[in-house]
């Protein structure tokens, strides 16, 4: 017998085996989308395994203990569906889409890759080579270098410093015992969530999916617990010389996570109760109001000011991602090597200017329209949906989150982004990547 509480259109089923369904029914197009979420990631890697999860993602889908490489590749072909896998920060992905009618046969195909993959070692030997010309293909970026130099100043010891690719002395000594041993510990029912959208019942979902995982039994052992070292801001200058022919500028402010830790200190992983939960939503929507208005577009202000008006950048935005921990708000600019310290000062003054310069409300206004129209477009396609909702079950946010983010953008205060402001956006990490004449401290 399974629990469920449906949510018109969408249904919300937790199977016996502690397996998360979500099923969005959606009749417009012959077609589902499923995003399976392992709740993993490279949050659980260290230094020396850093890499482990993408190379995991990576030769996944290369065997099983039934199928060969190019037996699972004909099958999907086959009947011209998409399957393929990711990884990121705070999940590991299998994405799977197909034609109704197909769908039965390759969620069984998932089942297999995910309960019981072979790991070739031919596969495992050429997928490293190939991250590690990844790996050095970066390092010949000056975007990619000044990020992975942020992320350093910024987390420290924290998984969240590593590279998702790894280094390539961390991909080189990755084994096949190693990979074994991620998916033992983390591919396991009870850490799954299951995301369906398309021309399907939700009955007859769940029906396929107790059918192709329903005898899959969660270990006697309880799942790991996530313990990382705290995040503390200490906002420091680094510089990587690189005769480039631009300067890459960054200026990065610690910023909560979607959710709160229990208690209000950084980085031990828990997930508060609603009062608090509520604060830090408060916190998050606004600071992704100001981050939208400052780079999110064409219109956008850095754009407008630091580019159309002064002609300083090349490429000028900003982001801030949702995270299951203490996340990133971060604004950069490409601009000619002469323009490096004019382009620092311009993008520190654009953020100090939300403290010094409220929001007016025609201002706000349009930010929130902008943030909403984008939340909207970003939820047109069945695997969109499947994505957003099983990233927010996977964040332990649930299914009315969705409901609940808009409802925050509408009720946003100017005072409640001023507040924001001043409590994040006050002294930034800063990371510089060009020539030294220009960037050396």
């Amino acid at each position: 017998m399974t629990l469920g509480i449906k949510q018109s259109p969408q249904t919300r089923t937790v199977l016996p085996n502690g397996m998360v369904v979500l099923m969005w029914e959606n009749p417009s197009a012959d077609i589902v989308a499923a995003r399976i979420f392992i709740r993993a990631g490279s949050q659980w890697e260290s230094p020396q395994t850093a890499g482990l999860s993408h190379l995991l993602s990576a030769v996944l889908t290369k065997g099983t203990e039934q199928r060969s490489s190019l037996q699972i590749a004909e099958q999907v072909e086959s009947v011209g569906a998409s399957l393929g896998t990711d990884s990121a920060t705070d999940y590991f992905l299998l994405s799977l889409k197909t034609v109704s009618a197909d769908f039965a046969e390759m969620l069984q195909l998932a089942g297999e890759l995910l309960r019981s993959p072979s790991f070739p070692q031919h596969e495992i030997d050429l997928e490293r080579r190939q991250t590690i010309q990844a790996i050095r293909s970066q390092q010949e970026q000056p975007f990619s270098i000044a990020f992975d130099q942020l992320r350093r100043i910024m987390y420290g010891d924290h998984p969240y410093a590593l590279s998702g690719l790894g280094t390539e002395a961390s991909v080189a000594q990755l084994e096949r015992t190693d990979l074994q041993r991620h998916h033992q510990t983390h591919f396991r029912p009870d850490n799954i969530v299951i995301s369906l959208s398309g021309r399907l019942q939700p009955d007859a979902a769940i029906a396929l999916v107790e059918k192709v995982f329903g005898d899959w039994q969660a270990p006697a052992t309880p799942l790991p617990v996530l313990s990382l070292p705290a995040i503390t801001s200490k906002p420091v200058r680094a510089a990587i010389a690189q005769e480039t022919q631009q300067s890459i500028v960054m200026l990065g402010y610690l910023a909560p996570a979607v959710v709160r830790e229990r208690d209000e200190t950084l980085g031990n992983g828990a997930i508060t109760a609603s009062p608090l939960l509520t604060a830090s939503m408060q916190e998050y929507t606004a600071l992704k109001l100001l981050n939208s208005y400052l780079g999110n577009g064409l219109s956008s202000r850095l754009f407008v000011e630091l580019r159309e008006k002064r002609g300083l950048a090349y490429d000028v935005s900003a982001f801030y991602p949702t995270r299951l921990h203490p996340a990133q708000f971060v604004v950069y600019m490409g601009t000619a090597p002469e323009n490096t310290a004019i382009a620092l000062e311009g993008l520190k003054a654009e953020v100090d200017r939300l403290r010094t310069h409220p929001f007016d409300p025609e201002t706000l206004q349009a930010a929130k329209d902008k943030i909403l129209g984008q939340h909207a477009l970003g939820k047109q396609t069945n695997a969109q949906i499947a994505q957003t909702f099983g990233w927010y079950e996977t964040l332990g946010l649930g299914i009315d989150f969705d409901t609940q983010f808009q409802e925050q953008v509408r009720a946003v205060t100017v005072e409640a982004t001023q507040v924001a402001a001043d409590h994040y956006l006050v002294e930034p990490y800063r990371s510089l990547v060009g020539p030294s004449a220009v960037v050396k401290e």
